[in-house]
């Protein structure tokens, strides 16, 4: 059974209430009703903080639990003790690389890429920078916006201790090739740190088959509210020191989740979950005899889940494509090939030509489109295409909420600013 996306859209409530496209999804999707509904439960039944000898509390750390379950199912971890939630991608790296500087010492090597997220570059850059190690860029191509692979390879030569990585660029949509690079950079003896934030919404994760030591995402990119979410091996977080208060435990997950965290919006996280476990069960079944031998049970809904996305976002990335393409004085950055979309995302970045990204951005905004411009926080990115000075890029990125008609009616506007 194909993927309907207007049966799709009724589980959105934003999407009944607005007549808006939203294709500004890399920077946040819309919410889903499952995740709504248990945040609103949460808040009106058992709002309390950890460890109460009473009732609201138990539920309230019940429920908690229960979402570090489901988000180990989501990634595939070996044990929610794996799991830790905090604000965000960008804060759970900055605090985890506070831990990870202590094991560091004068001299050794970070391995970081020009197509990442800065949030996956500035935390490595300020700790190398207190402990004296050593830097090593990894650069891409820029007519296509894939990773250097042969830089890549000398730097892991070089033995570094720490590769950070992106599963998919957030401004070109690059997907990576980790099941090549993370093997590699274990080989180097090097732990590897994934951004799998821009990848989350669009495809399955497999902590355990990509080998990876941390890969941490944002709840909000794949339709839950704003929570981060991040994988660590539970050796590794056993063995890190945590920054924290003393009373706090001494074992992940909680030696990694400080103060009061968001309890609300983790048990929202736990509908999002619940959201996509449903639209596997119902969309799955062409994806069930080959998954079934490796995964079972929720695990194996979540990624019936994503493998239907992943196969319905393939359309979309393709009128993405073919839109933009068809559009003259426009110029987009990375991947184009259509026999290529295995290895993107449905999010795309361009330029119009005699207009700035901004002022695109607010045109199609009247129209009721909304897209983003500028850097999105991929610096390195728009640095290196040469466009940083100059307003950046603008990006559009769907995801299986969205429909072709409504990129057809992005196209239309877009057209009417040429004329």
């Amino acid at each position: 059974m194909a993927l309907d996306p207007l049966l799709v859209r009724l589980q959105f409530p934003a999407l009944q209430k607005s007549t808006a496209i939203f294709l500004d999804n890399p920077a946040g999707t819309q919410i889903c009703e499952p995740a709504l509904k248990r945040m609103v439960d949460y808040l009106t039944t058992c709002n309390a903080n950890h460890e109460g000898a009473f009732a609201t509390s138990r539920q309230s750390d019940a429920l908690l639990w229960e979402a570090h379950a489901a988000v180990a199912d989501f990634y595939n971890a070996a044990r929610p003790e794996e799991m830790i939630f905090g604000a965000n991608m960008t804060t759970l790296t900055f605090h985890l690389s506070r831990s990870l500087a202590r094991w560091l010492q004068a001299g050794d090597r970070i391995v970081v890429t020009r197509l990442d997220h800065d949030a996956n570059i500035s935390p490595w850059l300020l700790i190398a920078e207190e402990r004296g190690c050593i830097v090593d860029w990894v650069d891409f191509c820029p007519e296509e916006g894939t990773l250097r692979l042969d830089e890549m390879r000398r730097a892991l030569e070089r033995q570094p201790r720490l590769v950070a990585v992106g599963y998919a660029s957030n401004a070109l949509g690059t997907i990576n090739p980790l099941p090549e690079i993370v093997p590699m950079a274990k080989q180097a003896g090097a732990l590897v740190y994934v951004d799998a934030v821009q990848y989350a919404p669009h495809g399955p994760i497999d902590v355990q088959a990509l080998g990876c030591d941390f890969l941490v995402s944002s709840a909000y990119k794949w339709f839950g509210p704003h929570v981060g979410v991040l994988y660590g091996r539970y050796e590794l977080l056993e063995a890190l020191v945590a920054y924290k208060v003393r009373p706090a435990p001494s074992r992940p997950p909680g030696k990694f989740e400080t103060g009061t965290l968001n309890h609300e919006g983790i048990v929202g996280v736990l509908g999002a979950i619940e959201y996509l476990e449903a639209l596997g069960e119902t969309y799955g079944a062409e994806f069930e005899a080959e998954l079934a031998q490796t995964y079972q049970g929720r695990r194996l809904r979540l990624k019936k889940a994503m493998s239907v996305i992943r196969q319905y976002e393939a359309g979309l990335t393709l009128a993405l494509l073919e839109t933009l393409e068809g559009t003259p004085g426009i110029t987009i950055y990375g991947l184009r090939d259509p026999k290529r979309l295995s290895e993107r995302v449905p999010t795309v970045a361009f330029r119009l030509k005699g207009w700035h990204p901004r002022h695109v951005a607010e045109e199609l905004d009247k129209a009721g489109i909304y897209v983003w411009d500028g850097n999105y926080y991929a610096l390195a990115v728009t640095t290196r295409l040469g466009v940083e000075e100059d307003g950046g890029m603008v990006r559009v990125g769907a995801v299986h909420y969205n429909t072709v008609e409504e990129i057809e009616r992005f196209g239309e506007a877009l057209r009417r600013l040429i004329h």
